[in-house]
């Protein structure tokens, strides 16, 4: 039995998006079930049929099926899932970074639907959409109860048509409404700007199908624009990046990188071990990086950041990235039936790092200055903290720092690789700077 599978990577934080990469690899096991399979097999067969006459509704037969199965594979691990034909679809949308629909993030908690940030030029970030506020009803359907693929499929729609929110903002849960026209969503990946006049920064926001063509016209375009005798170099920020497509990280790493391995992966058995190498040229022509990373960076960010750190082509700044290790292989079903997300290999670093449910530590560990109302919230738990997930020893480590300032003046990891790239400060320093910071925010806890 072949089935021609595709390769994915990114980390479940509850938010509405989805990727599957590029590349493709061919899965051939057949094994023989032992006889204590098959009777447990009867027993399911036995337990579906009793459903299906006794109980106290008619249950639909596809429902039921769907979900037997999505309970197997999510007993496995987190990221392991069945997804329906309409769920696959979707998938495919966002790999491709264009949809129709109001360019909001949204994640779930607690059974609400929370704005994780709305996306910049957008019919949300336009009509006033808000980061934190929560979505109580669309078009006066209220959304408790709603999974969140039935809220984004609520938002989601035709170009042109209108749709209404009712959100709930701030500690007081003011009320307000917004009627917002759909539009075609482009999913920008990577974000650039000018640090100073001597800086290139790179914002990369997730992997999708236009991350490289992204970078490498951002690397382009800096080199034209920045005079090289000014030139310190660059700034990739990949914080809060959950991840993406594995190809795309890999051609991410490579723009950095002039030769050696980037990263492997290694399945079940040793022969399913693939290792991915660099091509020659840098396409940053050797300028110093900082990468920015933190409880949010996750799975194909973590890559980057793990290659560009083995290979000493970057320095790491930030916080301890989410810890997500694990590669997952989205195998179609056939037609109408949709796909199986399944996790086939974890993910290594040059050095031969297993990154799972450890994260990334940063070289230099900087903590942001967090507003009292975030206080407590403002960090990611981590991959060792989800339920089931693929154990890696015994020094697993929990999520770190998340928060970013929406003030870039009060950014202070963002200042940092500013200062070291500029060379203001040491990395010493800058370590020696954070350290005193961490004690100043440990203080007043000593005291209570």
């Amino acid at each position: 039995m072949r089935k021609v599978s595709l390769v994915l990577l990114g980390a479940v934080f509850g938010a509405a998006t989805a990727t599957v990469a590029t590349n493709t690899r061919l899965i051939s096991a057949v094994v023989a079930a032992p006889s204590e399979t098959y009777r447990s097999l009867n027993l399911f067969g036995d337990v579906f049929e009793k459903v299906r006459s006794d109980y106290v509704e008619r249950p639909n037969d596809q429902k039921l099926i769907e979900t037997a199965i999505n309970g197997m594979l999510t007993g496995l691990d987190p990221h392991s899932s069945y997804m329906d034909p309409k769920s696959f679809r979707d998938m495919q949308v966002q790999t491709r970074g264009e949809f129709g629909g109001l360019g909001i993030e949204v994640t779930q908690e607690d059974g609400v639907v929370k704005v994780v940030t709305p996306i910049d030029d957008t019919p949300a970030s336009r009509a006033g959409i808000m980061a934190g506020d929560l979505i109580s009803a669309i078009d006066d359907e209220s959304t408790q109860g709603l999974s969140l693929n039935q809220a984004v499929d609520k938002m989601r729609g035709a170009i042109g048509t209108a749709v209404k929110l009712t959100v709930l903002r701030g500690a007081a849960k003011e009320t307000r409404e917004f009627k917002i026209t759909r539009d075609r969503i482009q999913i920008r990946a990577v974000r650039t700007r000018l640090e100073g006049d001597d800086i290139g920064y790179i914002r990369i926001t997730q992997f999708n199908e236009q991350t490289f063509d992204g970078v490498k016209g951002a690397l382009a375009k800096f080199q034209s624009e920045i005079p090289a005798d000014k030139f310190k170099g660059y700034i990739v920020d990949m914080r809060n990046n959950p991840g993406g497509l594995l190809d795309q990280s890999i051609a991410v790493s490579n723009a950095f990188i002039e030769r050696g391995e980037i990263v492997s992966t290694r399945g079940r058995n040793a022969e399913e071990t693939q290792r991915y190498n660099a091509r020659p040229g840098d396409l940053s022509k050797g300028k110093p990086v900082v990468v920015l990373i933190n409880g949010g960076s996750a799975s194909a960010s973590e890559i980057v950041a793990g290659a560009l750190q083995d290979h000493k082509r970057a320095t790491i700044i930030g916080t301890r990235s989410f810890g997500k290790g694990s590669v997952q292989t989205i195998i179609p079903l056939g037609q109408n039936n949709g796909a199986l997300r399944l996790t086939t290999a974890r993910y290594y670093t040059p050095s031969g790092r297993s990154i799972q449910a450890k994260g990334i530590d940063p070289d230099i560990q900087i903590l942001q200055d967090v507003p009292d109302e975030l206080k407590g919230r403002d960090s990611t738990k981590g991959e060792a903290s989800l339920k089931g997930h693929l154990k890696n020893g015994e020094d697993e480590k929990s999520g770190s720092q998340a928060y970013v300032p929406p003030d870039v003046t009060k950014d202070k990891q963002l200042i940092a690789a500013a200062e070291l790239l500029r060379g203001v400060k040491t990395a010493a320093q800058l370590m020696e700077v954070a350290k005193d910071s961490s004690k100043e925010a440990e203080a007043p806890k000593a005291a209570n």
